[in-house]
């Protein structure tokens, strides 16, 4: 069922690029270093409280618009 606002594609691609933003987040200094530029290095020893489960839920959210798409990729 397509709607208005977001189709099932989109939705996969949405969620594609937040996986990839929150893996550059955890795997990569980026954001350690964007963190001390603007003085809250002291929030550093949090940030795999918050990143790790945002990754998980990022993949989760991925697979599942990947396969919103293929079914309807199959149906056309």
């Amino acid at each position: 069922m397509k709607t208005k606002f977001m189709t099932s594609k989109n939705s996969m691609i949405a969620a594609f690029t937040g996986t990839i933003l929150v893996a550059l987040c955890c795997f990569t200094p980026l954001l350690v270093i964007l963190l001390g530029v603007v003085g809250l290095s002291t929030l550093t020893p949090y940030l795999d409280i918050v990143l790790l489960p945002a990754l998980i839920i990022m993949v989760a959210l991925t697979i599942l618009s990947y396969f919103r798409w293929h079914k309807t990729s199959v149906n056309n």
